[in-house]
């Protein structure tokens, strides 16, 4: 049986995982937040984002189980990654070249495909890697990382627009595709243990569930599903509005962009410093009360300010709120799931669901933006989190338990 890093783990697998989440930032999404923006300097409406966003969701809502389940079976986990992250940045090159019908809906419909597995061959990775026990401190290193390759991707774009133009976004994405190739190619596979990466490490021999049966069987994953649904129904439009908004007014996508995404993912970095402490000190469930009480704030002051320095208080709450609930949530499905030996499965029969909110979002958002204007949008989207922190209130026990043998304490350490 292969090792984990609780039997001696070598440091350079573990470098090598810190570089693939650092270029994965950029590399995994395509043109990921500069795309609205970009577009909508191309003349193209609110509502018709709104469709290519949903459409994109729907399709890795479909997908994500799917790939959840490869993940569980398979022996290549980083091929899982690598070959997502060549064939997004081929799509993502496409829509720069052409922004047309054919290769914005097109290249989007395959980003949001197999961009599906990256997630959960990522986390199934890390699982693998490091084992149970130092899981929840990895899950934050990893964003840590993750949100540090953002800010440092979305400087070099705003850099590279001023100094090249287009070119410059494009020869950035080729590089930072091919740094994680090779930060993938660079972990080693014998150190993987695939029995761990898919939650059984306390295996009591029994046959483990299989497909949605591991959602539907638990009401804790039930129950943090909904609450990532509705969550991510307000969540998910508040960002790509305002990038159209101040696109549009400003005239400068790639840079206005930057600066807006830039400021989230600095406040994502603090929360991944910070997710340790507070999980060790005040336990799971206090880390996604904070997370989901995020998003009403950060919905009412986008929704009462039109000026551009609005923000940054808008776009810090959405690095606490979106920033949290990124590492709570694989943490909160590996307790939940610990032992059945479907944990990649599970988690992303979680992700699917919560793909249904973020997809559905879109089109709303579209929707109210052209009644009512971008205000109307951020108010509504912003509200609607309150019932996610009343569904979590109601099952918070089964959503974030206490992790097993008393480890809780052992988080950050």
């Amino acid at each position: 049986m292969q090792t984990t890093s609780q039997t001696g783990l070598t440091d350079h697998s573990l470098v090598a995982l810190a570089f693939l989440n650092f270029f994965l930032a950029d590399a995994r999404d395509g043109l990921g937040p500069f795309l609205d923006g970009f577009l909508a300097t191309h003349g193209w409406s609110p509502m018709t984002l709104g469709i290519i966003a949903t459409l994109g969701g729907v399709l890795g809502m479909v997908a994500t189980p799917l790939f959840g389940a490869w993940v569980d079976a398979s022996r290549r986990k980083r091929m899982l990654i690598i070959i997502p992250v060549i064939l997004v940045t081929a799509a993502a090159l496409w829509t720069l070249a052409s922004p047309g019908n054919a290769s914005v809906f097109g290249g989007q419909s395959a980003t949001a495909i197999v961009g599906a597995i990256v997630g959960p061959a990522l986390m199934g990775l890390t699982l693998g890697l490091v084992g149970e026990r130092r899981f929840s401190h990895q899950v934050s290193r990893n964003e840590f990382w993750n949100h540090l390759g953002n800010v440092v991707s979305l400087a070099g774009i705003y850099a590279a627009t001023v100094a090249f133009g287009l070119n410059g976004v494009i020869g950035l994405m080729v590089l930072t595709a091919i740094a994680a190739v090779l930060a993938a190619l660079a972990i080693d596979p014998n150190r993987i243990n695939h029995d761990v990466a898919r939650g059984l490490a306390h295996d009591d021999g029994a046959p483990g569930p299989s497909g949605y049966s591991v959602l539907v069987g638990s009401r804790g994953l039930i129950l943090l599903a909904v609450t990532l649904m509705i969550f991510h129904f307000g969540n998910a439009p508040i960002s790509r509005l305002i990038a159209q908004d101040f696109s549009i007014q400003l005239g400068t996508p790639f840079r206005t962009t930057a600066v807006t995404t830039g400021v989230s993912q600095l406040s994502m970095i603090a929360m991944a410093l910070a997710a340790p402490f507070l999980i060790r000190r005040f336990g799971l469930a206090a880390v996604f009360v904070i997370a989901l009480l995020a998003l009403p704030i950060r919905g009412a002051i986008a929704g009462s300010f039109t000026d551009f320095t609005a923000i940054f208080p808008v776009q810090i709450l959405d690095g606490i709120g979106a920033g949290l609930i990124g590492i709570a949530t694989p943490i909160a499905a590996e307790r939940i799931l610990a032992g059945t030996g479907r944990f990649n499965v599970g988690l992303a029969a979680v992700m699917t669901v919560q793909g249904i909110g973020a997809s559905l979002s879109n089109i709303v958002a579209g929707w109210l933006t052209n009644i009512g204007g971008y205000g109307l949008a951020y108010w509504v989207h912003g509200g609607i989190a309150l019932l996610a922190v009343a569904v979590f209130v109601i099952g918070r026990d089964s959503i974030a338990p206490s992790q097993k043998n008393g480890m809780d304490a052992a988080v950050d350490r």
